[in-house]
Parts: C-alpha cells; sequence; structure tokens
C-alpha cells in the first residue's frame, strides 16, 4: 500500500542543475490521582458524629442510596443491553472491510483503487469503514473503522480526509500508533504541508523506536524542503539501522549529485564517482528502479564512461 513507508510516496523529485562541466544533463533528485488520599483524611472523624449526622439525615441518605442504586442498575442494563451488542453488531460490519482491506494492501493499481473504495463504502451488504466508524462510535470497532478509512483514504489521494480520520483514531498499539502518527505525516508531505508532516514524524523520533522507515521518511521531507545538510544526516542514521534501504542509498547519491553541481574540475568528479557508488547499491537492491537507473546513465555518459552508459542505456530499453 502507498502508506508512508513506501517508494511511491515521493513528490516528483526535482530537476538538478547542470554541471558546471556539463558531466551532468538533467539528474533527477528525490529527493487515579490524589482525590482518593484527601477522602481518607476524613476517615478520623469520631463515631458520635457520623451517628448524628446520620440521625439529621436519614431521609436525604436514603434518597441518596436510591439514586446511587438506580444508576448502578442503569449503567449495568447499558452494558448488557446496548454496548455490548453494539460491540458485537459493530465487529460484524467490520469483518467484511477488513477482509477487503487487507486485499487492497496486497494489490497493485487500479484494483487496489477499487478494493480501498469498498473498504470505506461497504459490500456484500456491510457497511464501509466510514459508516462504522460514524454509527458505531465509541465502540472498539468504531475506532478501528477510523484507522482503516484513514489509511484507504490515504491510498486514494484523499489527504485531507485521512488525516481527519487518523487524528480520530486512539491506541495503545506501538506498531498500529506509529503507523497512524506516520501516515498523518505522509498526508501532510504529499499536500506539501513539509512543517506539518515534521512535528508528526517528530512525535516518533521522540519515542525513540529507531525505526529506518521513520527517519527515511524524514529524510525525504527534508531533501523535499532544500534542506540538504539534514536531509543527509537523516539517510545516514537510516543505513546505520538498515543499510538495505535502496530509497536512502539512492537519496544520498542524489544529494551527492547536487554537492558535485557545486564544484568543478577534479573535485566535481570525485564526488560523482560518490554518488555513484550510493546509486550502484541502490541499483543492487532494486534493479529495476527506473529512477537509479537514469540517473546511472545521465552520470556515466557525461563523464564519459561509455561502457557503463551502454550497459544502463541497455536494460531501460527493455523495462
Amino acid at each position: 500500500m502507498a502508506t508512508f513507508n513506501k517508494r511511491g510516496y515521493k513528490e516528483p523529485k526535482p530537476k538538478a542543475e547542470k554541471l558546471d562541466n556539463n558531466y551532468i544533463e538533467d539528474v533527477n533528485v528525490d529527493a487515579k490521582d490524589s482525590a482518593t488520599a484527601k477522602a481518607f483524611d476524613t476517615l478520623d472523624q469520631s463515631a458520635s458524629r457520623a451517628e448524628d449526622f446520620v440521625a439529621k439525615n436519614q431521609k436525604y441518605i436514603l434518597g441518596f442510596l436510591t439514586v446511587v442504586a438506580l444508576a448502578t442498575v442503569s449503567y449495568l442494563l447499558f452494558q448488557k443491553f446496548i454496548a455490548e451488542p453494539s460491540q458485537e453488531e459493530a465487529a460484524s460490519e467490520l469483518f467484511v472491510a477488513q477482509q477487503n482491506f487487507q486485499k487492497a494492501v496486497d494489490a497493485t493499481g487500479t484494483k487496489a483503487d477499487s478494493l480501498y473504495n469498498l473498504v470505506l463504502k461497504g459490500s456484500e451488504g456491510k457497511f464501509g469503514v466510514v459508516k462504522i466508524a460514524d454509527e458505531y462510535s465509541g465502540t472498539d470497532a468504531g475506532n478501528l473503522a477510523n484507522y482503516y478509512s484513514g489509511v484507504a483514504y490515504l491510498n486514494t489521494k484523499k489527504y485531507a480526509e485521512a488525516i481527519t480520520s487518523l487524528e480520530k483514531f486512539k491506541s495503545d498499539d506501538i506498531m498500529l500508533s506509529t503507523i497512524a502518527i506516520g501516515a498523518i505525516g505522509d498526508a501532510y508531505a504529499q499536500q506539501n504541508k513539509q512543517k506539518e508532516a515534521l512535528t508528526r514524524m517528530q512525535i516518533l523520533v521522540d519515542k525513540k523506536l529507531n525505526d529506518p522507515i521513520i527517519y527515511e521518511n524524514i529524510a525525504k521531507i527534508y531533501q523535499q524542503m532544500d534542506e540538504y545538510e539534514l536531509s543527509k544526516q537523516f539517510y545516514t542514521e537510516v543505513l546505520k539501522l538498515d543499510d538495505g534501504k535502496a530509497d536512502s542509498h539512492y537519496g544520498l547519491g542524489a544529494l551527492l549529485v547536487i554537492e558535485a553541481n557545486r564544484l568543478s574540475g577534479e573535485k566535481q568528479k570525485a564526488k560523482l564517482k560518490e554518488a555513484i557508488l550510493e546509486l550502484e547499491i541502490a541499483r543492487q537492491l532494486a534493479p529495476k528502479d527506473s529512477d537509479t537507473l537514469r540517473a546511472l546513465y545521465q552520470i556515466y555518459n557525461n563523464l564519459g564512461m561509455t561502457e557503463k552508459a551502454a550497459e544502463i542505456k541497455a536494460i531501460l530499453s527493455n523495462q
């Protein structure tokens, strides 16, 4: 699915500046508080004072106890005849949507979009998650429906709706809450609201989860903001945690190309060779990634490395 941990997340990549010596042309860069304690303070009152109080206020006390008893019975009746059945009904309604959600996650393209729409709108005579979240608000299933709604909206590019649904979702589950916060950040980033996206991502950083996906998405956001040094720091952190992240190797390669564009002569060539190293690792990890292949072709071609350029061009031609 196209959640915040996918390569498809990225905004269209800006064109890199041309090299001073015409080495590179059109290289894309991706871019229960203390109240109880206080109550115990009253326990040192004498028994006689308590008895006097009861004698004088017996009528009111009995009335109060009656109210408490009625309230307790009402609560139990609510739980038995309304809350519990509501939970069961909500869970039943959600079952089909959950199945469609998993199918959507496993699918691609228009098929995935169609399945996400079924998740949102419903199928097989069952409510969609939007209706479940509204009709069964306050139940566990209703809460979970907000999560499914948010992710489905995100994957169908309805970013404002995704944020609204995901903000309503509450969970103590570390994995789900992490995905939800990250998805909110993704939705903001997709709307070019990078500061809002970074605010959400920082929540995850503060949790010290040490998740390379989180750092990678922060790196991408900083790259979109032209904050290249910060972007480089986060890409480097990603690769310390997981050296097998192709997007981070690609991102570092793109940043090195940008650095090279500010140099000239031998210094420029040396920086481009650093970029090639990162891009070739990205290519090994994701051999069919067209962004990586195009970047490598353009660098090899403009550095006069004709055999390597021809090799990459042949691969691109067969895709």
